[in-house]
């Protein structure tokens, strides 16, 4: 099974941009479907981002498309999860998940690995 790290995460202000990242150990993360999620105090988790093994296809939340950019460095092994024009809704543990498949829609129960969360506060 995958490891996974992520970091990156900090308190910003609304409009400043953030990168994580999610660094994977133990096997190649190019194999694996990977996807950002997102939990507020209070609120269920949230799908953010996802991005496939096989055709690199991306997929966006509708409240995060437009602003945020996954993309994946398979020389180091990890995804990034690029963030602009952050807002304060955006704040949140933002965790990375990983899955040699995650079915149709990048699901979160669909995923087998998920690293500790790296949390991310937008507050003026």
């Amino acid at each position: 099974q995958v490891q996974l790290v992520e970091s990156g995460g900090a308190l910003v202000q609304p409009g400043d941009s953030l990168r994580l990242s999610c660094a994977a150990s133990g096997r190649t993360l190019d194999y694996y479907d990977v996807a950002w999620f997102r939990q507020a105090p209070g609120k269920p988790r949230e799908g953010v981002s996802c991005i496939r093994t096989n055709s690199g296809f991306t997929s966006y939340a509708t409240s995060v498309k437009g602003r945020f950019t996954i993309s994946r460095d398979s020389a180091k092994n990890t995804v990034y999860l690029q963030m602009n024009s952050l807002k304060p809704e955006d704040t949140g543990v933002y965790y990375c998940a990983a899955d040699p498949d995650s079915g149709y829609d990048c699901a979160a129960d669909q995923f087998g690995s998920w690293g500790q969360g790296t949390q991310v506060t937008v507050s003026s």
